[in-house]
């Protein structure tokens, strides 16, 4: 699937484009009753495959997992190298400029893939590292109800997992969220569950623990924040068992009603 956006450059100049081909979709289907549906999105250089590898051994029966690919792209963190990316990053941190055409592109992909789920199915998003990045990007869309580039947002989310990653956008959210009053409701209500290693030597543990202090402070209270002590860049069975009982939690999953 293409997603293609076309910037103004400024009167009499010729418009930029640029056209981003996602990769396979692959698609863990429920076991049981079909109570949930969540897309899980992976990191830098990898494949909507090994997610959907990992995903199918966790005992979540009620889940359908939508695991999509990204777009092959050059990456300004790896020198303009090309591999699978949600968007473009310099470099991880807040001083790195925020890739919106890249992160909106991506989010609009997530948002089709959830919006033909059916009405009774609550919808999630989750992700590892530059997929968990792309997550809380959606999530920020979901309570503002419109991307960045200012069209709307159409998925009424329902929580958000995001491991080892980042918030992109940290430095205006908080003046978006308090200058909207549907927004800051929206942001109080939305459940969103982060993990981090703190021996994490990508993306640091101490930005992934600035960047729940932002979401946190900009409106998302709804939100934990757990560390594991010594864990680095890769995610361990302790803490995938604790995604699977917030989910099975904060979704009603298993029969419970909520």
């Amino acid at each position: 699937m293409s997603y293609q956006q076309h910037l103004s450059m400024g009167s009499g100049s010729r418009p930029a484009r640029r056209n981003f081909e996602f990769g396979r979709t692959y698609v863990v289907r429920p076991q049981g009753k079909h109570q949930a549906t969540i897309v899980w999105l992976h990191g830098l250089g990898d494949n909507g495959s090994s997610c959907s590898q990992l995903l199918e051994n966790l005992p979540l029966p009620n889940i359908k997992w939508i695991c999509p690919t990204a777009p092959t792209r050059p990456v300004a963190l790896l020198g303009g190298f090309s591999c699978t990316a949600w968007f473009d990053v310099g470099e991880i941190s807040e001083e790195s400029p925020d890739d919106w055409e890249g992160l909106d592109a991506s989010a609009v992909h997530i948002a089709n893939l959830l919006s033909t789920e059916p009405a009774d199915v609550k919808v999630a998003i989750g992700g590892f590292s530059m997929g968990a990045a792309t997550a809380l990007y959606s999530a920020t869309c979901a309570a503002f109800g419109r991307y960045g580039n200012g069209n709307a947002y159409p998925i009424n989310l329902r929580a958000v997992v995001g491991l080892s990653g980042w918030l992109p956008g940290s430095r205006s959210l908080r003046s978006k969220v308090e200058g909207s009053h549907e927004a800051a409701r929206r942001a109080a209500s939305l459940p969103i569950f982060l993990c981090h290693g703190t021996s994490d030597d990508v993306v640091s543990y101490s930005y992934g623990e600035k960047s729940a202090h932002c979401l946190n402070t900009a409106g998302f209270r709804n939100l934990t924040f757990k560390s594991y002590e010594g864990l680095g860049h890769y995610t361990v069975p302790k803490e995938m068992e604790e995604v699977r009982n917030w989910l099975t939690a904060r979704l009603g999953l298993e029969g419970s009603r909520s």
